[in-house]
């Protein structure tokens, strides 16, 4: 079955989420990359270095968000929102930004990437000692989509060994 996810649904999705893509434009190029995320306040906060998406952003700050939730081919949540890049440049700001990236949970299973810092999970005093660009997309349009698959081979198989592993 096929639907429309409620916003409460959207909500849901871009909050438990950590990895997100954001699609970008600029000089006649088209630009999909994936980021790690943290949702906050009805913006999506980031943080990186350097290179073609933040250039491209700059250029033309108006960008595409995906983000999806998959259990099986057959059972998702995709949602899709438009926003405006705004790099965070002022201290205060910039500190917010990486509140809400270093405050966010992430699964245990962490890559060098993800930690901010290279002393993760210690933080230094200073926040804006941190290296590197922090910038939000407020998103201002947002639609969801979900599958959910009855039927699925792989999921009824899943059924019927879980039950049978609780006899």
């Amino acid at each position: 079955m096929f639907g429309i996810l409620s916003n409460e649904e959207i909500e849901e999705v871009l909050k438990k989420q950590f990895l997100g893509r954001i699609g970008c434009h600029a000089d006649n190029i088209t630009y999909v990359v994936p980021i790690i995320y943290a949702y906050h306040e009805q913006s999506v906060y980031c943080h990186t270095q350097e290179g073609m998406k933040i250039k491209m952003m700059r250029k033309n700050p108006y960008v595409c968000f995906e983000v999806d939730a998959i259990e099986t081919m057959g059972t998702w949540k995709s949602v899709i929102a438009w926003g405006k890049f705004e790099e965070l440049t002022k201290p205060e700001e910039r500190e917010k930004g990486l509140k809400v990236l270093l405050d966010r949970a992430y699964p245990i299973v962490r890559s060098k990437r993800m930690k901010i810092t290279e002393d993760w999970p210690f933080l230094p005093n200073d926040l804006n000692s941190i290296k590197g660009i922090v910038f939000k997309i407020p998103l201002d349009n947002k639609t969801g989509r979900f599958e959910i698959s009855d039927d699925d081979p792989f999921i009824e198989s899943m059924e019927r060994g879980f039950r049978a592993s609780a006899k």
